[in-house]
């Protein structure tokens, strides 16, 4: 007998707190920002608190229903995607910020906060939590620790992981924990928040989140150094680097990205342009007019063609407009968008720009790149206007994307710097891990999961595979 879980639900959390079969909503529940989807649940839990993700995870366990938790839906890997039908676990109307402690430099929240929302309410109080993604406009914290979320300020300031340091959890079975602390310090034991960070929804479901504050920096700055090529580019990267310079920000585009931002950008970009630097610091007032200085001689010295310097706060976002318009133009302009973020060593960033140019030689395709150069954090969009379920096409693609990652891989890179595995690059996962490692990762999932109903299907492939199969 087929068990209705979304009557059950509804007895339980009441109606207003299900969408269900049938309607319009529901879609939604089955997309992402990846290109894959819809796969639509059999419904969608909206829980409020702890104690209905408790029981939506009760339930489900006793019922056998898989569960698939999910944030604001602004992953790019199709890690929210409820591939085996089920319960989709929303979070999203768990939008409280509980705390601010000025003394503690902490923050209490529920994970359906809206990261930028958090973000201001902390400086409010003169306060700074500084993991920046793309998204967070309309990403939710909750989705950022599954996730562990970067940005541009994760090459001074780091990753999401780096400021979490308590959590609660419901797991499946509807059991509740809370891991981690609240100081600035603390070695008791394993470091489970570690774990829970990054592990994309498939340990447990996040119901409030403990983050670690910093001062809010007394005044920021920003360069665009705009080049004719990306190894000028990368030229200015290195010598800034070796220099011992640490910008809070270090964005890298090329060519492509400029040519689809030309006429959406307020900064006119010279037509001779084939990359641009955005280059932020912050610090001490008295201190960034030097280092601006600075900065601009070396980024001269590689050849750079303009240079504008930025200090008030409108200016400032009218030159990261220029950057943060590139994925969504990206996607606006063509049919089909593959969305990478590949990872390589700051020395390696010219070479994956000259593979990355190859392989959309090889596969007649256009490839984009733009990202976190100071942590070399790139973002390979790969662009299609053909009908991208065309056999021919897709294997273009495929191919397209299976180089990319043999190369990262080559030049001692990471699959993915901040967008997570998910779906989309699942079975890419052993070019980077080996056979050992993938499997103390699925005995790992199953200690806290054992049937493995919480978001099945993520992450780790289900069986050792040929790279080539």
């Amino acid at each position: 007998m087929t068990v209705d879980i979304g009557e059950i639900l509804t007895r339980e959390l009441g109606a207003a707190a299900i969408v269900r079969r049938g309607s319009e909503r529901l879609e939604d529940y089955g997309r992402d920002e990846s290109p894959l989807g819809p796969f639509p649940p059999d419904c969608a839990a909206l829980c409020e608190s702890r104690e209905q993700v408790a029981t939506v995870l009760r339930l489900c366990a006793e019922h056998g229903v898989p569960v698939t938790p999910r944030g604001a839906g602004s992953g790019m890997t199709g890690g929210a995607l409820p591939i085996h039908g089920g319960v989709v676990l929303s979070t999203e109307r768990m939008q409280r910020i509980l705390e601010i402690d000025e003394a503690d430099l902490v923050c209490v929240t529920e994970p359906g906060v809206i990261t930028g929302q958090l973000q201001e309410a902390v400086e409010g109080h003169g306060l700074f939590y500084p993991p920046d993604p793309a998204s967070l406009g309309f990403c939710s914290i909750g989705g950022n620790v599954a996730e562990n979320a970067g940005g541009p300020r994760a090459f001074k300031y780091g990753v999401t992981r780096e400021y979490v340091i308590g959590l609660e959890v419901a797991l499946m079975g509807g059991e509740s924990l809370r891991v981690g602390r609240r100081t600035a310090k603390g070695v008791t034991g394993y470091d489970l928040v570690a774990g829970f960070v990054g592990s994309e929804g498939t340990f447990g479901v996040t119901t409030e989140i403990v983050l670690k504050l910093l001062p809010n920096p007394p005044a920021v700055s920003m360069v665009l150094a705009v080049f004719p090529d990306v190894a000028a580019a990368g030229a200015a990267i290195r010598t800034l680097l070796g220099r011992g310079l640490v910008p809070r920000t270090m964005e890298l585009a090329d060519r492509t990205s400029i040519d689809h931002v030309r006429r959406k950008s307020r900064y006119v970009f010279p037509a001779e342009a084939g990359a641009f630097l955005l280059i932020e610091i912050d610090g001490e007032p008295e201190g960034l007019e030097p280092l601006l200085g600075r900065i601009g001689l070396v980024c001269e010295a590689e050849r750079a063609i303009d240079l504008l310097a930025a200090e008030d706060p409108a200016d400032r976002r009218a030159l990261w407009e220029a950057r943060r318009l590139i994925s969504p133009s990206l996607k606006e302009a063509h049919r089909y968008k593959i969305s990478e973020d590949v990872c390589v060593p700051r020395g390696a960033i010219g070479e994956m720009l000259t593979r990355t140019q190859r392989i959309a030689e090889q596969q007649a395709l256009t490839i984009a790149v733009f990202g976190h150069a100071g942590d070399g954090n790139l973002h390979v969009n790969i662009v299609c206007d053909e009908d991208h379920h065309d056999p021919a096409v897709a294997a273009r693609l495929d191919a397209a994307v299976l180089r990319l990652f043999e190369d990262t891989v080559a030049l001692r890179g990471t699959l993915s710097g901040e967008h997570g595995i998910g779906l989309v690059k699942r079975d890419y996962m052993q070019l980077e891990q080996s056979a050992a490692v993938l499997e103390w990762q699925r005995r790992w999932k199953r200690m806290w999961d054992p049937r493995e109903l919480l978001n099945p299907g993520k992450v780790l492939p289900a069986r050792p595979k040929a790279c080539h199969e």
